[in-house]
């Protein structure tokens, strides 16, 4: 399979719908095409159809066999992409770093960056006991290794 061709095919299905965007697309072995995406308000199983259709249509299966596969992003993939992130302000987010982890409220999220922000115990400056804190960070994209929504019930 070539990729470039499932890229372009892939672009043009998702042209038709603008609130749909791709997270990742991967053409494993024996053909298999796994195609990931999301919109800014969910995705429900016509878009996915849709953009299947759109792609396999324009597939010869007797010039090359291939299966496809088109998935939302489901609860546990990880967030990648700056849109993401915005998507899910007021959730609260499992963030890991090179040097830190986090479980925080996602305050703010824009190209660049997103603001975490939660509260911890900690010892009390003079005398015993703890107090609450108001913590918050800033982080870079490029510092993020994995990013995940906290599901609470």
């Amino acid at each position: 399979m070539q990729q470039e061709k499932i890229k372009e095919l892939i672009e043009q299905a998702l042209a038709e719908k603008p609130t749909l965007f791709l997270i990742d697309f991967e053409i494993k072995q024996n053909n298999q095409i796994l195609v990931i995406i999301d919109d800014d308000k969910g995705v429900s199983v016509h878009d996915c159809i849709d953009v299947s259709r759109k792609i396999e249509h324009n597939l010869d299966r007797d010039e090359e066999d291939f299966s496809l596969e088109v998935t939302s992003a489901g609860v546990s993939t990880p967030l990648r992409l700056p849109r993401q992130f915005k998507k899910n302000i007021g959730r609260k987010l499992a963030v890991k770093t090179e040097t830190d982890s986090y479980e925080a409220k996602l305050e703010k999220a824009d190209e660049n960056e997103v603001l975490l922000k939660w509260k911890a115990r900690e010892p009390k400056p003079v005398g015993k006991g703890k107090v609450t804190v108001k913590k918050e960070a800033v982080l870079p994209y490029n510092d993020i290794v994995e990013a995940k929504v906290m599901i609470t019930f």
